[in-house]
């Protein structure tokens, strides 16, 4: 069986990318079950309701995300009863969602998929090593195929999940900084890993904002509102091949497509 996992979805240039590339990379891919970060789909920051409605609605099975899911407070009652859409799970205990989703392919194989946050350059929260311990500890006789986003600063820290987690997972994918690693691989015990699967969205732009606002925040030091970018789109993803009986990863592909402006 085959898992993709696309990118930070961000801005209307990201949402109209998997619009345009998802029925077709499940086609030639043949995919069995689409995770997509989607924190920044509206305009950069957070998601709506609406919006991921309408992400779900062009084939996602699972929405993961990070630190900006809280940037729209419309969304504190929508991932509540929506629970295909994550926020990190070593967020504090009492937090609104979940981190955890189970779910399983039209073909019945259950599949795990699994959000934490980094703590290096973030913002503090439980350790997502532990965290990541008892969630599996829970998991153990429901599911063998378990994908983890890991939406993290510091390349050591996803490095380091990785080794950590290798053998007990499918595969680690990093997410948050907007640029594709080449770093994809496969560690020893069959666990499946990139730093970061890099952005979907604009790619002539400085992590997905304007470019021109963004230096002027550098250069200046002063508050700037900043607004997604639009120009040369591209669709970052990995595809990842997975024995469903060990739920041990076979391959990784990474991908870099170019969309429609």
């Amino acid at each position: 069986m085959n898992l993709l996992f696309i990118g930070d979805v961000n801005g209307r240039a990201g949402r109209n990318l998997v619009q345009e590339h998802l029925d077709r990379l499940v086609d030639r891919h043949r995919v069995d079950y689409v995770v997509a970060n989607v924190e920044n789909a509206a305009e950069g920051f957070g998601i709506t309701p609406p919006l991921a409605s309408e992400l779900e609605a062009m084939g996602l099975h699972v929405m993961t995300s990070g630190n900006h899911i809280w940037d729209k407070a419309e969304i504190l009652p929508y991932i509540e009863e929506h629970r295909n859409l994550l926020r990190p799970h070593n967020f504090p205990a009492g937090t609104p969602g979940t981190g955890v989703h189970v779910g399983a392919t039209p073909g019945g194989v259950p599949v795990a998929v699994i959000n934490l946050m980094g703590r290096v350059f973030m913002n503090t929260l439980d350790c997502p090593f532990r965290a990541a311990d008892r969630i599996l500890e829970e998991l153990k006789d429901r599911c063998r195929v378990i994908l983890v986003d890991f939406h993290a600063e510091a390349t050591s820290e996803k490095v380091a999940l990785g080794w950590y987690l290798d053998g007990r997972v499918t595969a680690v994918v990093g997410t948050h900084t907007h640029v594709q690693t080449a770093d994809e691989r496969l560690l020893p015990q069959g666990t499946a890993v990139i730093t970061d699967v890099g952005m979907t969205g604009a790619r002539d732009s400085v992590i997905g904002v304007e470019k021109d606002l963004a230096i002027r925040r550098f250069l200046q030091q002063m508050p700037v509102r900043f607004a997604c970018a639009r120009k040369n789109p591209r669709l970052c993803a990995v595809v990842v091949e997975v024995d469903e009986a060990t739920g041990r990863a076979r391959k990784i592909e990474r991908l870099d497509l170019p969309g429609a402006e």
